[in-house]
C-alpha cells in the first residue's frame, strides 16, 4: 500500500447526504480517498444480514449470521461494546460520495489471546476494487497513530488467497500458522513504527 496514502482521522459526527441514504447521522472514524469508515448502530442489523447471506462471502468466515435478530446479537454483544471498552472496533465501510455500505473493516480487542485483530469483510461487488486494502491500511495507521498500539495482527484462512493479499499488500508480516477456533489460520503481524 502507498505509504503516502492519506487518511483523516475524524472521531466526529457529520450529516451526509446521498441518493441512497437520504441524509443520515455517521460518527464518521477514518476517511480515506474513496471510503468513510464510521461506528456502527443499532440500525444497522440489516446491513450486517444482508452481508453474510452471500455464501462466498462467509466462505472463509466460519461465522455466518442465521438471521436478522442474531445480527441484532452480534451489534449488541460484539461490535457495539467494543466502542466503549477499547475506543475501537468493526467500523461500517461506505464508498465516497454515494455512500453505500460495502461491509466493514476495523480492529477487534481479543483479551483471551491478548491482542488486537485486523478484520475486514465486503459485499462481492466490492471485491477486486482495492477497497479492503485501502479501509484496512487505514485501520492500522489509526490503530498506531492514534491509538499506539504496539502490534497488531490478522489471520486468514490458507486457501483465502484474496485475504492474506490484503494483509501482504499492508506491509504485514507473515509469523507463521496458527490454530485459532478450532481452524488452522496464516497468521499475520505489523508492528508500530512510532513505538521502538
Amino acid at each position: 500500500m502507498d505509504q503516502k496514502s492519506a487518511f483523516i482521522f475524524t472521531g466526529q459526527y457529520h450529516f451526509v447526504v446521498s441518493k441512497t441514504t437520504h441524509r443520515l447521522l455517521m460518527n464518521v472514524i477514518i476517511e480515506t480517498s474513496r471510503l468513510l469508515l464510521r461506528t456502527f448502530t443499532e440500525e444497522d442489523a440489516v446491513r450486517i444480514y444482508e452481508l453474510n447471506l452471500d455464501p462466498d462471502v462467509t466462505r472463509y468466515t466460519a461465522d455466518p449470521v442465521r438471521d436478522l435478530n442474531h445480527a441484532k446479537e452480534i451489534l449488541e454483544k460484539t461490535i457495539l461494546p467494543q466502542y466503549t471498552l477499547y475506543n475501537h472496533g468493526r467500523w461500517a465501510v461506505h464508498t465516497k460520495p454515494e455512500m453505500q455500505f460495502i461491509g466493514w473493516c476495523g480492529l477487534k480487542t481479543r483479551p483471551e489471546m491478548k491482542e488486537i485483530d485486523l478484520g475486514y469483510r465486503l459485499i462481492k461487488t466490492a471485491w477486486g476494487r482495492g477497497y479492503a486494502t485501502e479501509a484496512a491500511f487505514a485501520c492500522l495507521q489509526y490503530g498506531f497513530q492514534r491509538l499506539a498500539l504496539k502490534r497488531i495482527v490478522g489471520r486468514a484462512l490458507p486457501d483465502n488467497t484474496a485475504s492474506l493479499r490484503v494483509l501482504e499488500k499492508c506491509g504485514m508480516t507473515y509469523i507463521g500458522e496458527q490454530v485459532v477456533e478450532g481452524l488452522l489460520h496464516k497468521t499475520y503481524e505489523a508492528l508500530n513504527p512510532l513505538i521502538r
